[in-house]
């Protein structure tokens, strides 16, 4: 190589570096920014998992220390000064209430805090059909027949959880009201649906037999 070229490469690579390091100058900053972002956002997300953690482990806690008490009052009444912030925490806990609650002789109390999880929108539908029912289980004796018709019959709509349990109270509501026929008919679709319980079953069998009736054969299921 002619000592031209050997100058030439020694230019251009000089020019090279040049460049490189006006770049780095400008844009150097954005791959610093890049790096900040990543690890912070990582030490962000774990910060965040931890204190979610945290939150549950305390809810965890402040729970069983209530729960501990030996006196049904005094385990609803530690209950109802457990705070949560943790997800799903507080229905949670507003389960947990309403058993205390029921024990300790408090049933509106109860239904109230069956009702606080009933209407919190953000929850799994299942969480909510359930406080919903047992809410309506605590009232047999005090809310109207027709009203809780109509909250069963929306617990029983298509594709509900707990459908075919709701069935089974509307039948029961069907006694009390003196239509028997009513009652059987439809305790006789519940024992022949597809997605039944055999204790469910069994149970809408018996109250067949006891409302003299004969339950139909069941019919065999495909599949």
């Amino acid at each position: 190589m002619s000592d031209t070229d050997s100058f030439i490469d020694e230019v251009t690579e000089e020019v090279r570096r040049d460049r490189l390091f006006l770049l780095l100058r400008r844009w150097g900053w954005v791959g610093v920014l890049a790096v900040v972002l990543i690890v912070g956002g990582a030490a962000f997300n774990e910060v965040r998992k931890a204190r979610i953690a945290g939150q549950a482990q305390d809810l965890g806690d402040a729970i069983l220390a209530a729960l501990s008490q030996n006196d049904s009052a005094e385990r609803a009444a530690s209950l109802a000064n457990v705070g949560s912030d943790a997800p799903g925490g507080d229905a949670v806990l507003n389960m947990l209430l309403s058993s205390a609650q029921v024990e300790a002789g408090s049933r509106q109390e109860a239904v109230d805090s069956l009702n606080a999880i009933a209407t919190q929108g953000d929850l799994p539908e299942i969480y909510r059909a359930i406080a919903t029912f047992k809410a309506l289980l605590l009232q047999t004796e005090t809310l109207p027949a027709a009203d809780r018709r109509q909250q069963f019959e929306a617990l029983a709509a298509p594709g509900a959880p707990l459908r075919l349990l709701a069935e089974e109270q509307l039948a029961l509501i069907d006694v009390s009201e003196g239509n028997v026929d009513a009652a059987i008919e439809r305790l006789q679709a519940l024992r022949q649906d597809a997605e039944i319980s055999i204790d469910l079953q069994q149970r809408a069998a018996q109250l067949i037999v006891a409302l003299g009736g004969e339950p139909e054969p069941l019919v065999a299921r495909q599949g």
